[in-house]
Protein backbone atom coordinates (compact mmCIF):
# COMPACT_ATOMS: atom_id res chain seq x y z
CA UNK A 1 0.00 0.00 0.00
CA UNK A 2 1.37 3.40 -1.03
CA UNK A 3 1.80 6.07 1.61
CA UNK A 4 -0.48 9.09 1.55
CA UNK A 5 2.31 11.53 0.60
CA UNK A 6 2.91 9.63 -2.67
CA UNK A 7 -0.65 10.47 -3.80
CA UNK A 8 -0.05 14.09 -2.92
CA UNK A 9 3.13 14.08 -5.04
CA UNK A 10 1.17 12.61 -8.00
CA UNK A 11 -1.59 15.21 -7.68
CA UNK A 12 0.91 18.11 -7.61
CA UNK A 13 3.16 16.81 -10.40
CA UNK A 14 3.14 18.80 -13.65
CA UNK A 15 1.90 17.25 -16.94
CA UNK A 16 4.72 15.90 -19.07
CA UNK A 17 4.89 16.68 -22.82
CA UNK A 18 7.12 14.37 -24.78
CA UNK A 19 9.31 16.02 -27.46
CA UNK A 20 8.73 12.99 -29.66
CA UNK A 21 5.18 14.19 -30.42
CA UNK A 22 4.47 16.89 -33.00
CA UNK A 23 1.33 19.05 -32.66
CA UNK A 24 -0.33 20.75 -35.64
CA UNK A 25 -3.49 22.83 -35.97
CA UNK A 26 -6.19 21.35 -38.19
CA UNK A 27 -7.99 23.27 -40.93
CA UNK A 28 -11.49 24.38 -40.05
CA UNK A 29 -14.12 22.77 -42.30
CA UNK A 30 -16.55 25.42 -43.54
CA UNK A 31 -20.09 24.81 -44.83
CA UNK A 32 -19.72 26.05 -48.40
CA UNK A 33 -22.86 26.80 -50.42
CA UNK A 34 -23.24 24.66 -53.54
CA UNK A 35 -23.47 26.17 -56.97
CA UNK A 36 -26.90 27.20 -58.25
CA UNK A 37 -29.16 24.93 -60.23
CA UNK A 38 -31.36 25.54 -63.25
CA UNK A 39 -35.06 25.37 -62.40
CA UNK A 40 -38.02 24.28 -64.53
CA UNK A 41 -41.12 26.08 -63.22
CA UNK A 42 -44.68 25.11 -64.22
CA UNK A 43 -47.75 27.35 -63.78
CA UNK A 44 -51.10 25.55 -64.30
CA UNK A 45 -54.40 27.29 -64.99
CA UNK A 46 -56.57 27.42 -61.87
CA UNK A 47 -60.08 25.98 -62.19
CA UNK A 48 -61.30 26.02 -58.58
CA UNK A 49 -61.94 28.26 -55.56
CA UNK A 50 -63.12 31.24 -57.68
CA UNK A 51 -59.43 31.83 -58.33
CA UNK A 52 -58.52 34.60 -60.78
CA UNK A 53 -54.99 35.30 -59.54
CA UNK A 54 -51.79 33.93 -61.03
CA UNK A 55 -48.66 33.40 -58.94
CA UNK A 56 -46.15 34.93 -61.39
CA UNK A 57 -46.72 37.96 -63.63
CA UNK A 58 -45.14 38.23 -67.12
CA UNK A 59 -42.61 40.73 -65.73
CA UNK A 60 -41.56 38.24 -63.03
CA UNK A 61 -41.36 35.42 -65.59
CA UNK A 62 -39.04 37.60 -67.70
CA UNK A 63 -36.70 38.11 -64.73
CA UNK A 64 -36.66 34.38 -63.92
CA UNK A 65 -35.92 33.41 -67.52
CA UNK A 66 -33.18 36.07 -67.75
CA UNK A 67 -31.51 34.28 -64.82
CA UNK A 68 -31.25 31.08 -66.86
CA UNK A 69 -34.38 29.20 -65.81
CA UNK A 70 -37.32 27.70 -67.75
CA UNK A 71 -40.98 28.66 -67.24
CA UNK A 72 -43.86 26.64 -68.70
CA UNK A 73 -47.35 28.09 -68.38
CA UNK A 74 -50.68 26.54 -69.28
CA UNK A 75 -52.64 28.40 -71.94
CA UNK A 76 -55.01 31.09 -70.57
CA UNK A 77 -53.61 30.69 -67.03
CA UNK A 78 -53.34 34.47 -66.66
CA UNK A 79 -56.69 35.44 -68.20
CA UNK A 80 -58.35 36.03 -64.80
CA UNK A 81 -55.75 38.70 -64.02
CA UNK A 82 -55.93 40.10 -67.57
CA UNK A 83 -52.61 38.65 -68.69
CA UNK A 84 -52.66 37.01 -72.13
CA UNK A 85 -50.62 34.11 -73.49
CA UNK A 86 -48.89 36.69 -75.69
CA UNK A 87 -47.72 38.60 -72.60
CA UNK A 88 -46.08 35.45 -71.25
CA UNK A 89 -44.63 34.25 -74.55
CA UNK A 90 -43.02 37.66 -75.09
CA UNK A 91 -41.49 37.35 -71.61
CA UNK A 92 -39.90 34.08 -72.75
CA UNK A 93 -42.29 31.50 -71.26
CA UNK A 94 -43.36 28.40 -73.15
CA UNK A 95 -47.15 28.15 -73.56
CA UNK A 96 -48.40 24.59 -72.85
CA UNK A 97 -51.76 23.30 -74.09
CA UNK A 98 -51.75 19.98 -72.19
CA UNK A 99 -52.11 20.30 -68.40
CA UNK A 100 -50.27 16.99 -67.87
CA UNK A 101 -47.15 18.46 -69.46
CA UNK A 102 -47.12 21.33 -66.95
CA UNK A 103 -46.80 18.83 -64.11
CA UNK A 104 -43.63 17.38 -65.64
CA UNK A 105 -41.81 20.46 -64.28
CA UNK A 106 -39.76 19.98 -61.12
CA UNK A 107 -41.29 23.08 -59.48
CA UNK A 108 -45.03 23.89 -59.60
CA UNK A 109 -46.32 27.33 -58.58
CA UNK A 110 -50.08 27.72 -57.94
CA UNK A 111 -52.32 30.52 -56.68
CA UNK A 112 -55.01 28.08 -55.44
CA UNK A 113 -54.64 25.10 -53.09
CA UNK A 114 -53.67 21.69 -54.44
CA UNK A 115 -56.81 19.90 -55.64
CA UNK A 116 -57.55 16.19 -56.05
CA UNK A 117 -57.17 16.59 -59.82
CA UNK A 118 -53.74 18.16 -59.29
CA UNK A 119 -52.70 15.22 -57.07
CA UNK A 120 -53.35 12.77 -59.89
CA UNK A 121 -51.01 14.72 -62.20
CA UNK A 122 -48.21 15.45 -59.70
CA UNK A 123 -44.94 13.63 -60.37
CA UNK A 124 -42.93 12.12 -57.47
CA UNK A 125 -40.42 14.42 -55.71
CA UNK A 126 -42.00 17.61 -57.12
CA UNK A 127 -41.57 20.92 -55.22
CA UNK A 128 -44.87 22.82 -55.06
CA UNK A 129 -45.66 26.35 -53.83
CA UNK A 130 -49.34 27.15 -53.16
CA UNK A 131 -51.82 28.21 -50.46
CA UNK A 132 -53.16 25.53 -48.07
CA UNK A 133 -56.62 26.93 -47.17
CA UNK A 134 -57.09 24.80 -44.05
CA UNK A 135 -60.88 25.08 -44.31
CA UNK A 136 -60.94 23.09 -47.56
CA UNK A 137 -57.87 20.86 -47.13
CA UNK A 138 -58.71 17.13 -47.25
CA UNK A 139 -56.87 14.22 -45.66
CA UNK A 140 -56.76 12.17 -48.88
CA UNK A 141 -55.01 15.04 -50.74
CA UNK A 142 -52.30 15.17 -48.06
CA UNK A 143 -51.89 11.39 -48.11
CA UNK A 144 -51.48 11.32 -51.90
CA UNK A 145 -48.86 14.07 -51.71
CA UNK A 146 -47.04 12.16 -48.98
CA UNK A 147 -47.04 8.99 -51.10
CA UNK A 148 -45.41 10.91 -53.97
CA UNK A 149 -42.74 12.34 -51.64
CA UNK A 150 -43.77 15.93 -52.42
CA UNK A 151 -42.05 18.94 -50.86
CA UNK A 152 -44.68 21.67 -50.36
CA UNK A 153 -44.51 25.29 -49.19
CA UNK A 154 -47.63 27.27 -48.20
CA UNK A 155 -48.36 30.95 -48.84
CA UNK A 156 -49.98 31.36 -45.42
CA UNK A 157 -46.99 30.24 -43.35
CA UNK A 158 -44.12 31.57 -45.46
CA UNK A 159 -42.09 34.14 -43.50
CA UNK A 160 -39.51 36.68 -44.62
CA UNK A 161 -36.24 37.49 -42.88
CA UNK A 162 -38.02 39.89 -40.49
CA UNK A 163 -40.40 37.15 -39.31
CA UNK A 164 -43.52 38.50 -41.04
CA UNK A 165 -45.83 36.69 -43.47
CA UNK A 166 -45.40 38.80 -46.63
CA UNK A 167 -48.09 37.20 -48.84
CA UNK A 168 -50.71 37.06 -46.07
CA UNK A 169 -50.03 40.70 -45.21
CA UNK A 170 -50.33 41.80 -48.85
CA UNK A 171 -53.62 39.92 -49.31
CA UNK A 172 -54.94 41.38 -46.03
CA UNK A 173 -54.03 44.90 -47.19
CA UNK A 174 -55.90 44.32 -50.47
CA UNK A 175 -58.94 42.86 -48.68
CA UNK A 176 -59.02 45.71 -46.16
CA UNK A 177 -58.78 48.40 -48.82
CA UNK A 178 -61.36 46.62 -51.01
CA UNK A 179 -64.12 46.20 -48.42
CA UNK A 180 -65.01 49.89 -48.35
CA UNK A 181 -65.18 49.98 -52.15
CA UNK A 182 -67.46 46.93 -52.03
CA UNK A 183 -69.63 48.50 -49.31
CA UNK A 184 -69.92 51.75 -51.25
CA UNK A 185 -70.97 49.80 -54.32
CA UNK A 186 -73.85 48.05 -52.51
CA UNK A 187 -75.01 51.18 -50.71
CA UNK A 188 -75.70 52.81 -54.09
CA UNK A 189 -79.02 52.71 -55.99
CA UNK A 190 -77.32 50.90 -58.87
CA UNK A 191 -77.22 47.74 -56.72
CA UNK A 192 -80.61 48.28 -55.02
CA UNK A 193 -78.95 49.84 -51.99
CA UNK A 194 -80.40 52.68 -49.95
CA UNK A 195 -78.63 55.33 -52.00
CA UNK A 196 -76.08 56.49 -49.46
CA UNK A 197 -72.67 57.86 -50.40
CA UNK A 198 -69.89 56.51 -48.20
CA UNK A 199 -68.41 59.48 -46.38
CA UNK A 200 -71.18 61.92 -47.19
CA UNK A 201 -70.69 65.60 -48.08
CA UNK A 202 -70.68 68.97 -46.30
CA UNK A 203 -73.78 69.53 -44.22
CA UNK A 204 -74.69 65.83 -44.10
CA UNK A 205 -73.63 63.49 -41.27
CA UNK A 206 -70.90 61.02 -42.38
CA UNK A 207 -71.64 57.39 -43.08
CA UNK A 208 -71.17 55.27 -39.95
CA UNK A 209 -68.82 52.28 -40.33
CA UNK A 210 -68.30 49.55 -37.72
CA UNK A 211 -65.15 47.41 -38.04
CA UNK A 212 -64.87 44.22 -35.96
CA UNK A 213 -61.20 43.25 -35.77
CA UNK A 214 -58.11 45.47 -35.51
CA UNK A 215 -55.65 43.36 -37.51
CA UNK A 216 -54.22 44.19 -40.94
CA UNK A 217 -57.63 43.91 -42.65
CA UNK A 218 -59.24 46.12 -40.01
CA UNK A 219 -56.45 48.68 -40.21
CA UNK A 220 -56.65 49.07 -43.99
CA UNK A 221 -60.45 49.12 -43.91
CA UNK A 222 -60.24 51.92 -41.32
CA UNK A 223 -57.69 53.84 -43.41
CA UNK A 224 -59.89 53.65 -46.51
CA UNK A 225 -63.09 54.54 -44.63
CA UNK A 226 -61.45 57.55 -42.97
CA UNK A 227 -60.01 58.70 -46.30
CA UNK A 228 -63.53 58.56 -47.77
CA UNK A 229 -64.84 60.71 -44.91
CA UNK A 230 -66.76 58.07 -42.97
CA UNK A 231 -67.18 57.87 -39.20
CA UNK A 232 -65.30 54.76 -38.00
CA UNK A 233 -65.70 52.68 -34.83
CA UNK A 234 -63.45 49.68 -34.21
CA UNK A 235 -63.98 46.65 -31.97
CA UNK A 236 -61.37 44.08 -30.92
CA UNK A 237 -60.69 42.09 -27.74
CA UNK A 238 -56.95 42.78 -27.97
CA UNK A 239 -56.00 46.11 -26.40
CA UNK A 240 -52.55 45.75 -27.98
CA UNK A 241 -54.03 45.53 -31.52
CA UNK A 242 -56.29 48.52 -30.86
CA UNK A 243 -53.30 50.58 -29.64
CA UNK A 244 -51.17 49.45 -32.59
CA UNK A 245 -53.91 50.43 -35.06
CA UNK A 246 -54.21 53.89 -33.50
CA UNK A 247 -50.43 54.36 -33.61
CA UNK A 248 -50.23 53.22 -37.25
CA UNK A 249 -53.05 55.49 -38.38
CA UNK A 250 -51.70 58.33 -36.27
CA UNK A 251 -54.86 59.60 -34.64
CA UNK A 252 -57.24 58.92 -31.79
CA UNK A 253 -60.02 56.60 -32.97
CA UNK A 254 -63.26 55.35 -31.39
CA UNK A 255 -62.31 51.88 -30.12
CA UNK A 256 -63.86 49.30 -27.82
CA UNK A 257 -63.43 45.72 -26.68
CA UNK A 258 -66.10 43.37 -28.07
CA UNK A 259 -68.86 43.76 -25.48
CA UNK A 260 -72.21 42.47 -26.87
CA UNK A 261 -74.41 45.30 -25.53
CA UNK A 262 -72.10 48.05 -26.82
CA UNK A 263 -71.61 46.27 -30.16
CA UNK A 264 -75.35 45.65 -30.59
CA UNK A 265 -76.13 49.31 -29.86
CA UNK A 266 -73.61 50.53 -32.44
CA UNK A 267 -74.79 48.07 -35.10
CA UNK A 268 -78.37 49.39 -34.80
CA UNK A 269 -77.35 52.75 -36.26
CA UNK A 270 -74.50 51.85 -38.62
CA UNK A 271 -74.57 51.87 -42.43
CA UNK A 272 -71.68 49.42 -42.95
CA UNK A 273 -70.46 46.57 -40.71
CA UNK A 274 -67.20 44.84 -41.55
CA UNK A 275 -66.15 41.49 -40.05
CA UNK A 276 -62.35 41.42 -39.99
CA UNK A 277 -61.58 39.00 -37.17
CA UNK A 278 -58.81 36.49 -37.80
CA UNK A 279 -59.26 32.76 -37.35
CA UNK A 280 -55.78 31.94 -36.10
CA UNK A 281 -57.03 29.16 -33.84
CA UNK A 282 -59.34 27.62 -36.43
CA UNK A 283 -62.87 28.90 -36.97
CA UNK A 284 -63.50 32.60 -36.48
CA UNK A 285 -65.63 33.25 -33.36
CA UNK A 286 -69.21 34.39 -34.05
CA UNK A 287 -69.54 37.73 -32.24
CA UNK A 288 -72.62 39.18 -34.00
CA UNK A 289 -75.80 37.22 -33.30
CA UNK A 290 -78.78 36.89 -35.64
CA UNK A 291 -80.78 39.12 -33.28
CA UNK A 292 -78.18 41.90 -33.61
CA UNK A 293 -78.41 41.67 -37.42
CA UNK A 294 -82.22 41.76 -37.32
CA UNK A 295 -82.04 45.08 -35.45
CA UNK A 296 -79.81 46.73 -38.06
CA UNK A 297 -81.16 49.42 -40.41
CA UNK A 298 -82.82 48.16 -43.61
CA UNK A 299 -80.44 48.51 -46.57
CA UNK A 300 -77.28 48.54 -44.45
CA UNK A 301 -74.36 46.44 -45.67
CA UNK A 302 -72.39 43.63 -43.98
CA UNK A 303 -69.03 42.66 -45.52
CA UNK A 304 -67.77 39.54 -43.72
CA UNK A 305 -64.09 39.17 -44.63
CA UNK A 306 -63.83 36.46 -41.95
CA UNK A 307 -65.97 34.12 -44.08
CA UNK A 308 -62.71 32.42 -45.17
CA UNK A 309 -62.67 30.96 -41.65
CA UNK A 310 -66.41 30.57 -41.06
CA UNK A 311 -67.48 34.20 -40.57
CA UNK A 312 -68.06 36.32 -37.46
CA UNK A 313 -71.75 37.14 -38.23
CA UNK A 314 -74.27 34.42 -37.38
CA UNK A 315 -76.24 35.18 -40.54
CA UNK A 316 -73.24 34.87 -42.90
CA UNK A 317 -73.27 32.26 -45.69
CA UNK A 318 -70.58 31.75 -48.31
CA UNK A 319 -71.26 33.56 -51.62
CA UNK A 320 -69.28 33.73 -54.88
CA UNK A 321 -67.82 36.43 -57.12
CA UNK A 322 -70.60 35.59 -59.63
CA UNK A 323 -73.38 36.01 -57.02
CA UNK A 324 -71.72 37.98 -54.22
CA UNK A 325 -74.65 39.16 -52.06
CA UNK A 326 -77.87 38.03 -50.42
CA UNK A 327 -80.38 39.81 -48.16
CA UNK A 328 -81.48 38.73 -44.71
CA UNK A 329 -83.64 40.97 -42.47
CA UNK A 330 -83.29 43.42 -45.40
CA UNK A 331 -79.56 43.71 -44.62
CA UNK A 332 -77.24 43.17 -47.61
CA UNK A 333 -74.61 40.48 -46.87
CA UNK A 334 -71.40 40.27 -48.93
CA UNK A 335 -69.66 37.01 -47.92
CA UNK A 336 -67.22 36.18 -50.72
CA UNK A 337 -64.14 34.19 -49.63
CA UNK A 338 -60.83 35.18 -51.15
CA UNK A 339 -61.73 38.85 -51.74
CA UNK A 340 -58.27 39.60 -53.24
CA UNK A 341 -59.17 37.34 -56.18
CA UNK A 342 -61.73 39.99 -57.15
CA UNK A 343 -58.79 42.37 -57.64
CA UNK A 344 -56.71 39.71 -59.33
CA UNK A 345 -54.14 41.82 -61.14
CA UNK A 346 -53.06 43.74 -58.04
CA UNK A 347 -53.09 40.54 -55.97
CA UNK A 348 -51.05 38.67 -58.60
CA UNK A 349 -48.42 41.40 -58.60
CA UNK A 350 -48.19 41.27 -54.80
CA UNK A 351 -47.75 37.46 -54.75
CA UNK A 352 -45.31 37.60 -57.65
CA UNK A 353 -43.09 40.13 -55.86
CA UNK A 354 -42.54 37.66 -53.01
CA UNK A 355 -42.27 34.44 -55.04
CA UNK A 356 -39.84 35.81 -57.65
CA UNK A 357 -37.23 36.56 -55.00
CA UNK A 358 -37.89 33.21 -53.31
CA UNK A 359 -37.50 31.20 -56.54
CA UNK A 360 -34.28 32.99 -57.55
CA UNK A 361 -32.89 32.50 -54.05
CA UNK A 362 -33.80 28.80 -54.18
CA UNK A 363 -32.00 28.39 -57.51
CA UNK A 364 -28.91 30.31 -56.33
CA UNK A 365 -28.63 28.11 -53.23
CA UNK A 366 -28.85 24.92 -55.30
CA UNK A 367 -32.45 23.86 -54.67
CA UNK A 368 -35.10 23.82 -51.96
CA UNK A 369 -33.16 21.30 -49.82
CA UNK A 370 -30.32 23.80 -49.50
CA UNK A 371 -32.34 26.99 -49.19
CA UNK A 372 -34.22 25.72 -46.12
CA UNK A 373 -30.86 24.76 -44.58
CA UNK A 374 -29.46 28.28 -45.02
CA UNK A 375 -32.70 30.29 -44.55
CA UNK A 376 -34.36 29.38 -41.26
CA UNK A 377 -37.35 31.69 -41.88
CA UNK A 378 -38.44 29.68 -44.95
CA UNK A 379 -38.77 26.51 -42.86
CA UNK A 380 -42.00 27.84 -41.33
CA UNK A 381 -43.69 27.63 -44.75
CA UNK A 382 -42.75 23.99 -45.44
CA UNK A 383 -45.62 21.64 -44.53
CA UNK A 384 -44.39 18.61 -46.50
CA UNK A 385 -40.72 17.66 -46.96
CA UNK A 386 -39.94 14.68 -49.21
CA UNK A 387 -43.32 13.22 -48.27
CA UNK A 388 -42.98 13.75 -44.49
CA UNK A 389 -45.63 15.93 -42.83
CA UNK A 390 -43.87 18.77 -41.00
CA UNK A 391 -46.87 20.90 -39.98
CA UNK A 392 -48.09 20.05 -36.46
CA UNK A 393 -51.57 21.57 -37.00
CA UNK A 394 -52.25 19.44 -40.10
CA UNK A 395 -50.89 16.41 -38.25
CA UNK A 396 -53.27 16.89 -35.32
CA UNK A 397 -56.25 17.70 -37.51
CA UNK A 398 -55.96 14.65 -39.78
CA UNK A 399 -54.26 12.28 -37.32
CA UNK A 400 -51.20 11.83 -39.54
CA UNK A 401 -47.60 11.24 -38.45
CA UNK A 402 -45.66 14.45 -37.72
CA UNK A 403 -41.92 14.75 -38.30
CA UNK A 404 -39.82 17.72 -37.14
CA UNK A 405 -38.39 19.51 -40.19
CA UNK A 406 -35.21 20.55 -38.39
CA UNK A 407 -34.38 16.91 -37.65
CA UNK A 408 -35.14 15.89 -41.24
CA UNK A 409 -32.83 18.42 -42.85
CA UNK A 410 -30.09 17.91 -40.27
CA UNK A 411 -30.08 14.18 -40.98
CA UNK A 412 -29.46 14.88 -44.67
CA UNK A 413 -26.38 17.08 -44.26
Amino acid sequence: MQPLNSFNNMATSKPFVSPSFSYETLEETLDIKPKGEEMCIGIPKETSFNENRIALTPEAVGVIIANGHTVNIETNAGVGANYSDKDYSEAGAKIIYDKKEIFNCSTIVKSAPVSEADCELLKPNTYIISPIHLAVMKKNILEKMMEKRITALSFENLKDASGHNPIVRSMSEIAGSAVMLVAGQYLSNANNGKGVLVGGISGIPPTKVIIIGAGIVGEYAARTALAMGASVKIFDNSIYRLKRLQNNIGGRLWTSVIEPKILGKQLKTCDVAIGALSGAAGRTPVVVSEEMVSNMRPGSVIVDVSIDHGGCFETSMVTTHEKPVFRKYDVIHYCVPNIPSGFARTASQAISNVLTALLLETADDGGIDNVIWYKINIRSGIYLFKGSLTNIHLSERFDLKYTDLNLLIASRR
